[in-house]
């Protein structure tokens, strides 16, 4: 019960906090004097092999003297699967010390033994954290430096498997700036520390330092276990410790005790405190990013030249033509048209499956509005990696928000496809309030149970389960519902031409007219998926994404681009005589998510072809499966509105008896 009032709490901190706070890079450095004492904070164990986090006390390492405690963790942190816990390393400001004992364990037994070797086996990393900044770690391969968040923790190496248990910090500080002083707190997964600006605070002519940077170097160091059972926690080790990265020598062995050991020095540094991520934040592939956006406006440019085509050539000429006829010359001219002009009177029958229409459209506008406005606000700076879990917890905050745009939508085109009618708008509203969070609900219950079957600290709590139903029903659904009753008061957008009662048959088409649809996705595809490289790392690689404002840009382009497509293929379909372009605006640029889904699994092939087990597999296609959900939501709205309104601007135009 107390785990679920401290989600609970968490979790409406975490959305009630994005309205009045933010965090950017610098906003709120900590000082501390000469010998305050810094603790180390410890992450998930991580995998690029499994992509399931375990927690850090799951294997044989030292724990605390003060026991085991969880740090403050907000609702996205919690979705991501982020187990923040304090360790036993601790440092005092500017002190360097060497040859620190920690501990020695107990024996391992044959399941702590197997269990041991099967996380080295997997390239498990450790992640600790010093000041909410994460260790970084340092290697060169042909002659290139290469960083490193985490530290493995072990390798194996001829059969033998070794464990890394010296670590070598060093930490990097700054001297403290009265001036970087901001008097903003937010958490960020540690103890949010309240920052005074006005006045002169009583210690402020001590001199202190602020942490800009974190470095680990892992060791693999034989230590001798007779010498250290009469030493206590943090006593100096009796003799040297060689630490040698490039060299292992502590192998484990059932039945035997691993004893664990660090030193730490600290080291002056230029760089201040709003530069401190950089390290973590250095752009990589800038120009392959250029490149992304170069490519996006070529797309764009080939079919706005289309479109203007449409337009200015085709469009204008035969309605300024039709215009220019007296009524017996349309009507002789009637009986001799072809194209789009002829399915006048069923281009706006109702398509088939209205109200699922209505749901997706609405469901799509309420996804890219949580897109927009999220990936804008990170493009600011609102949403920096240093405040963990904020991004996650924006992205469900201002999709619940938006429930009043999805209800609203989709209940004006309902109301529109039925000319007026009323009846069925609260049903459309409901639909449109569980459509999308019930898919994305059973997708990821599905894959949280087989997170909890393997015990892994990315499963999801029941006690966030709960919560997480909570506000879906009781914010979520709630503002659907009134996006919706504004939807019904709203007048509906009337059609410029009437409907006949006796549909048109539709000519043989040459080919088949979904074919066209499905291959119109390549188009946006290609204006994302250099980028969608990135985004992927991202996500499965553990490398840190922070080029929002190249992704921004990229997003407008999808859109623009989605928009034109649909528009080109709705034409098309129209001067075939084919009056179905309901559905078929909508997958047209919909149609983009099967080419995504499909990047993905060539990515799991070849990119991830590490990634070891079935329930791995599972996983990464379940979560890939709910991103182009997603994607094929929004992108098929942006298709659709697109075609609606180039329809009715076309049939206005024209001029019936």
């Amino acid at each position: 019960m107390d785990r679920f009032k401290i989600c609970f709490l968490a979790a409406i901190l975490s959305l009630i906090q994005l309205g009045f706070a933010f965090y950017l890079p610098g906003s709120y450095p900590h000082k501390y004097e000469v010998g305050d004492y810094l603790n180390v904070k410890v992450n998930s164990l991580t995998s690029i092999e499994t992509e399931m986090p375990f927690s850090y006390y799951s294997l044989p390492f030292c724990q605390p003297p003060e026991g085991i405690k969880d740090s403050a963790e907000n609702l996205g942190e919690l979705l991501m699967g982020d187990r923040i816990e304090n360790s036993p390393y601790r440092f005092k400001m500017f002190k360097n010390e060497s040859e620190i004992f920690l501990c020695q364990t107990e024996k391992l037994s044959g399941d702590g033994f197997k269990l041991l070797k099967k996380r080295i086996d997997e390239m498990y990393q450790v992640n600790p954290m010093l000041d909410n900044l994460p260790a970084i770690r340092y290697t060169k391969k042909d002659g290139y430096v290469l960083r490193w968040t985490g530290y493995p923790v072990g390798i194996k190496v001829q059969d033998v498997y070794y464990v890394f248990n010296h670590l070598k910090f060093k930490v990097l500080v700054h001297k403290y700036e009265e001036a970087a002083n901001v008097a903003r707190v937010m958490g960020t997964g540690d103890a949010a520390e309240v920052i005074p600006t006005m006045g002169k605070d009583k210690d402020s002519d001590v001199p202190g330092y602020m942490v800009v940077g974190f470095e680990v170097v892992p060791c693999s160091f034989a230590h001798n276990g007779d010498s250290t059972k009469k030493l206590k926690m943090y006593e100096r080790y009796t003799t040297p410790i060689k630490c040698d990265s490039t060299s292992v020598s502590m192998s484990v062995k059932e039945g035997q005790s691993i004893v664990f050991s660090y030193e730490v020095s600290f080291e002056e540094s230029d760089i201040k405190w709003p530069s401190r991520w950089d390290a973590y934040l250095k752009m990589e592939g800038s120009k392959v990013h250029w490149f992304s956006i170069l490519n996006s406006l070529m797309v764009i440019t080939f079919l706005a030249g289309i479109v203007l085509v449409i337009f200015l050539r085709t469009v204008r000429r035969d309605l300024t033509r039709y215009e220019e006829l007296d009524k017996e010359a349309q009507a002789q001219m009637n009986e001799e048209l072809s194209g789009w002009k002829l399915v006048v009177g069923d281009v706006f029958r109702a398509p088939s499956n209205p109200s699922l229409l209505c749901v997706m459209v609405g469901d799509g506008v309420q996804i890219l509005g949580m897109a927009v406005v999220t990936i804008l606000f990170a493009a600011l700076g609102f949403m920096s990696p240093a405040s963990r879990g904020t991004l996650i917890t924006g992205m469900l905050f201002f999709y619940m928000i938006l429930g009043i745009a999805a209800g609203y939508v989709a209940v004006r085109l309902w109301r529109t496809i039925g000319c007026g009618e009323h009846r069925g708008w609260m049903s459309v509203a409901w639909k449109a309030a569980c459509f999308f969070p019930g898919i994305a609900f059973l997708i990821l219950t599905t894959l949280n149970f087989l997170l909890w079957g393997s015990h892994s600290t990315g499963a999801i709590p029941f006690s966030l389960f709960v919560i997480l139903i909570l506000l879906w029903f009781c914010i979520s659904v709630p503002l659907t519902l009134i996006g919706g009753y504004f939807g019904a008061k709203a007048p509906h957008i009337e059609f410029p031409v009437r409907t006949n009662q006796i549909p048109r048959e539709i000519p043989a088409q040459k080919y088949p007219s979904w074919l066209l649809v499905l291959g119109a996705g390549t188009l946006p595809f290609g204006t994302l998926f250099i980028e969608l490289f990135f985004i992927m790392s991202s996500i499965w690689m553990g490398r840190v994404y922070y080029v929002f404002g190249f992704l921004f840009v990229v997003m407008i382009l999808l859109v623009v681009v989605c928009a034109e497509v649909s528009l080109v293929l709705t034409y098309m379909h129209l001067c075939v005589e084919d009056y179905k372009w309901w559905w078929k605006s909508f997958f047209a640029s919909g149609s983009v998510a099967i080419y995504i889904f499909i990047y993905s699994i060539n990515y799991l092939v070849f990119d991830l072809k590490s990634l070891s087990g079935p329930v791995s597999a599972t996983l990464y296609l379940g979560y890939s499966l709910f991103m182009v959900l997603a994607i094929m939501l929004a992108t098929g709205t942006v298709g659709f509105l697109s075609s609606f309104w180039f329809v009715h601007y076309l049939f206005s135009s024209v001029k019936l008896d």
